[in-house]
C-alpha cells in the first residue's frame, strides 16, 4: 500500500517521505522509496498503536503528498508519527487494525 510517513510533527507541510507499507502479522513495515536500506525504515506494532487524530492534508501538505486524502496522527509507546494515505488505502488499514486477534490489546482511537 502507498503510504507517506512523517516522524516529526511539522505544521509547515515538510518532513513527509513517500513509501510503501506491508502488513506482517501484527506489524506494519514501512519502506521508504528513496532509500538504499534493504529493510523497513519504520515498524509499527498494531497492538500498541493509538490513532490520535484524523484530518485532511493542509494546503502545504498537498504538494508533498498529492495522492493522500487522509492524514492520521498515530502514537505508540516509542514514538508519535503521521501516516498519509488515499481513502481506499485507509479502509484497508483500519480493517487490519480492527482485525486484531482475540486476547490482544488492539488499536485504540483516542477520544
Amino acid at each position: 500500500m502507498d503510504v507517506s510517513l512523517r516522524r516529526r510533527l511539522d505544521f509547515s507541510g515538510s518532513g513527509w517521505h513517500v513509501g510503501v507499507g506491508r502488513y506482517r502479522g501484527d506489524e506494519l513495515a514501512w519502506f521508504r522509496l528513496a532509500s538504499l536500506w534493504p529493510g523497513p525504515t519504520v515498524v509499527v506494532d498494531r497492538t500498541v498503536l493509538e490513532i490520535v487524530d484524523r484530518r485532511a492534508p493542509t494546503e502545504a501538505e498537498v504538494e508533498a503528498i498529492p495522492a493522500a486524502g487522509v492524514v492520521l496522527r498515530c502514537r505508540t509507546p516509542a514514538r508519535t508519527l503521521e501516516l498519509a494515505m488515499a481513502p481506499g488505502v485507509l479502509t484497508g488499514f483500519l480493517a487490519w487494525l480492527e482485525a486484531t486477534p482475540p486476547g490482544r490489546t488492539g488499536y485504540r482511537q483516542a477520544s
